[in-house]
């Protein structure tokens, strides 16, 4: 195996891409932890509720990677069950954020299909040049990387593997994951890639988390010419701001919005994301609409 460039020091919230030398296949590799933590952050998800969506941040992740894009991915699973909806969304800058709904008791041992009940993933990109397109599967296997690789399978048409870990590493929350994916317009690949694949279900958990791209490709496919780039930083960003409340306050009718000033003093508005609040009095009030009132009149 030979390593193109240098890696950085620190291999967390990283996402690297590589290639293998001798076959049409292509893989990507990412280790989270305090993006992850910050999606947990402020919430009390049960376990099981925690550890879909860092499996849910992953693969979002590796998909976003797989795409020539810039603009925004949305990953949501949707369901009728105690879960009724995980999501997360990104870009290519690989900035992150994510929540999940649950509205009633879930069991530790709860199986995907047991949280969402009746359940589909919707993915939906939106460029910011072209068309925006969405794609939905109905939870049909039994771990989200199945619903995800069947994806690839109905909208793509590429052979994709996904492994993906999630777990608890130096007392901290940790996901992480590797994606590989036949290149298009590749022929007699079929032996390579399950030979691939099958090495990479090898990984364990403190492999992943704990060791940087090379030593863990190096563990898994030593006896292949592999080419690793440069890392790409993952991180937690959420796109809420006191502006975008403020935009949101002034397209309500003013009867409701003095209505909750009335009853509460104020307006909070809590982003679910990053548990942030944003808090609007009697006089915050008024001064938007003065504001706004000002612009029209311009």
């Amino acid at each position: 195996m030979n390593q193109t460039t240098t890696e950085q020091t620190t291999h967390h919230d990283k996402l690297s891409r590589f290639l293998f030398d001798n076959h049409a296949i292509r893989g990507e590799l990412v280790n989270l932890n305090q993006t992850y933590q910050h999606i947990l952050a402020n919430h009390n998800y049960p376990l099981p509720v925690q550890h879909l969506l860092g499996e849910l941040l992953v693969a979002t992740s590796l998909l976003t990677a797989t795409l020539k894009f810039e603009g925004d991915i949305t990953v949501q699973l949707q369901g009728d069950g105690p879960l009724n909806l995980a999501v997360i969304n990104g870009n290519n800058h690989q900035q992150m954020r994510g929540v999940a709904r649950v509205n009633s008791e879930i069991k530790d041992d709860a199986t995907l299909k047991e949280m969402l009940g009746n359940g589909y993933i919707v993915i939906t990109i939106t460029p910011k040049k072209g068309e925006r397109y969405q794609g939905i599967v109905g939870i049909e296997a039994d771990t989200l990387t199945g619903c995800i690789e069947n994806y690839f399978k109905q909208s793509e048409q590429l052979p994709t593997k996904l492994v993906i870990k999630t777990g608890v590493y130096q007392n901290m929350p940790m996901a992480a994951g590797i994606l590989l994916q036949v290149l298009p317009a590749s022929e007699d690949t079929q032996t390579s890639f399950e030979h691939l694949t099958t090495l990479a279900e090898t990984i364990k958990p403190d492999e992943i988390f704990a060791l940087p791209a090379d030593e863990v490709l190096y563990r898994l496919y030593h006896q292949e010419d592999v080419r690793l780039f440069d890392g790409q930083c993952v991180e937690f960003k959420c796109t809420c701001s006191r502006q975008r409340c403020e935009d949101t306050l002034v397209t309500l009718p003013e009867n409701e919005v003095d209505t909750i000033l009335s009853e509460d003093g104020n307006i909070d508005m809590h982003c679910d994301y990053c548990g942030n609040h944003y808090i609007f009095d009697k006089i915050d009030i008024e001064n938007l609409r003065k504001h706004q009132l000002k612009d029209t009149l311009h």
